[in-house]
């Protein structure tokens, strides 16, 4: 396969049974996506950019819904709607994502379930998740992120880092590929202006006749600070949030971001509410005593970081009892309060999406039961 061409939707899970087709009668099944938040300049945007970006959406949803209606796990959906944008150019991820001072390229990305995968029962329900962090050769670092958290024998911690990490992985069935695979001229171009360098000599320049019009093309988002992520709710119930990113432009050697540290730029969780008053309450109103949620972020990371963000959400939804709207539009005002950039996408078990950003755009898509991929590229878009 050629390192241009889109990787298989998952590699094969010999412990996974075969799944049947999900029937409209059973529970709901969302799949939310982002590819990234921060200052996009609308008025340089062309239609036929926008396109672009609502067509690689739209494929990362389509990726992640195949899994899905198939009663396949949040886990899967989510990483092949990641992988699927890892794949892609356009984003600040995989292949395409930015480089640090020092030109080069160092990935991060995160996995989160609300509770273990149906098909992984041996998997403790106290594992939650992992980050990883500083790669530079995992082709789809999602990919190996959910190896790695379906290795508990081989990789017992939360999170990992670098060469060591990729080690763990390649074992296992996870692709490694050339440093090389993860330029892209424009990100490149950026990298060296930023930093006031020549953008000359390209290390890589693209061959003329070659499949890579993207890897040249002027992305939206210049400078970004963003990343992907997907946060997909099963017919199981489960629900799980899935991160990927390059990292922050001209970002020090070695800086490690939100998208790997669980609770900052992720985060899920499952939990029973409390109180025989408000189990009541919500049994009158059809809703389940669980409560389950799954948050991806993306935008300026280190203020994910100071503020946890993701998992104060979460803790906003399970304290305060509020709906999952209200807790994710409150923490990423209190983004803004603080001066950081940014936006998540959140999904709850009742099927509820919430998807609030704070700048002038964030890259977003969902997909329910019926199939058709909704997108948005700028604050003020409506999904269509």
């Amino acid at each position: 396969m050629s390192v241009h061409e889109k990787a298989p939707l998952l590699a094969d899970d010999k412990t996974s049974p075969s799944r049947l087709p999900a029937k409209k009668s059973e529970a709901k099944f969302r799949l939310v996506i982002h590819g990234g938040a921060g200052t996009m300049d609308k008025s340089r945007s062309t239609p036929e950019l926008r396109v672009k970006y609502k067509a690689a959406l739209t494929r990362a949803l389509l990726a992640g819904y195949a899994v899905l209606a198939a009663g396949g796990e949040a886990m899967d959906a989510a990483v092949a709607a990641v992988s699927s944008m890892e794949d892609c150019p356009l984003f600040n991820s995989g292949r395409g994502a930015v480089f640090n001072v020092a030109g080069k390229n160092e990935l991060e990305t995160s996995l989160m379930l609300s509770r273990p995968p149906s098909t992984h029962p041996s998997i403790p329900s106290t594992r939650r998740g992992v980050g990883i962090t500083l790669l530079s050769h995992a082709r789809n670092p999602c990919k190996l992120a959910r190896t790695l958290y379906l290795s508990p024998g081989t990789a017992p911690h939360t999170m990992f880092s670098g060469a060591a990490a990729e080690s763990l992985g390649e074992p296992l069935g996870v692709e490694l590929v050339d440093e090389s695979y993860f330029f892209t001229e424009q990100r490149w171009r950026e990298h060296r202006r930023g930093l006031g360098l020549p953008e000359e000599p390209i290390p890589y320049p693209s061959k003329p006749g070659g499949d890579d019009e993207d890897n040249t093309q002027v992305p939206l988002d210049q400078l970004p600070t963003g990343t992907v992520g997907a946060v997909a709710l099963d017919v199981q119930g489960c629900i799980a949030s899935v991160t990927s990113t390059g990292g922050r432009t001209n970002k020090l050697v070695g800086r490690v971001g939100d998208t790997p540290s669980m609770g900052s730029g992720f985060w899920a969780e499952e939990w029973t509410v409390k109180g025989w008053p408000r189990r009541v309450w919500r049994h009158i109103r059809g809703k389940s005593k669980h409560v389950a949620v799954g948050i991806s972020g993306t935008g300026d990371g280190d203020y994910f970081i100071r503020l946890a963000t993701a998992s104060t959400i979460g803790r906003r939804m399970k304290y305060m009892h509020e709906p999952l709207s209200v807790a994710a539009k409150a923490c990423i005002e209190e983004l803004r309060r603080d001066g950081g950039i940014g936006g998540v996408i959140a999904l709850d078990n009742a099927g509820n999406v919430s998807m609030p950003l704070n700048c002038s755009g964030m890259y977003r898509g969902v997909v329910y039961e019926d199939g058709v991929p909704k997108t948005a590229i700028f604050d003020d878009d409506e999904l269509d």
